[in-house]
């Protein structure tokens, strides 16, 4: 009981009046349930990925078409977890195809186009592509949250505006 009381009770962890679907860049970590290694090892420095790594990487790499005003380049898949930088490039707001339905006010009051929507579609997929392949056979793969920081908002848009912050 004490559980479900903590779980309810839980505060986001998210800035209270950022907008998450404005344009900028954003480090972003998803951890696997109970911290448990199931994308692969570690060897003399070096990841190497299993099946399920693979499918994970895959499922990012897979991001921007299901949300098309997004870069994922830039991430590493580890044992337990997920690094990553999403950025948004503009402030369309588009829903997932083919992870997550769209709604006006998504899951849990995750606005379509944001970060929150970014992340769950991921792990929907992710999670959806694992067990139809019998990867991982346990139910939760992902923790409930993740974690993101705020790296770039794009307050400066152009190389006149950065230009002329250095000259001031």
């Amino acid at each position: 009981m004490k559980d479900q009381e903590n779980y309810l009770q839980r505060q986001s962890i998210r800035l209270r009046e950022y907008d998450y679907t404005q344009p900028g860049a954003y480090f972003v970590t998803v951890v696997t349930h109970l911290r448990k290694n199931l994308f692969g090892e570690i060897i003399d420095g070096q990841m190497f990925l299993n099946q399920a790594g693979k499918i994970v990487e895959q499922t990012w790499v897979n991001i921007p078409p299901h949300f098309p005003n997004t870069s994922c380049e830039i991430f590493v898949v580890m044992p337990n977890h997920i690094h990553g930088i999403i950025e948004i490039i503009n402030d369309r707001i588009v829903g997932a195809r083919h992870a997550s339905p769209l709604r006006s006010r998504g899951i849990n009051g995750v606005k379509p186009g944001s970060i929150g929507a970014i992340i769950g579609s991921f792990k929907s997929a992710a999670t959806k592509q694992l067990h139809q392949t019998r990867t991982i056979n346990q139910e939760k793969i992902w923790q409930r949250n993740y974690y993101e920081h705020i790296i770039k908002t794009s307050m400066i848009t152009s190389k006149s505006q950065i230009i002329s912050h250095q000259i001031h």
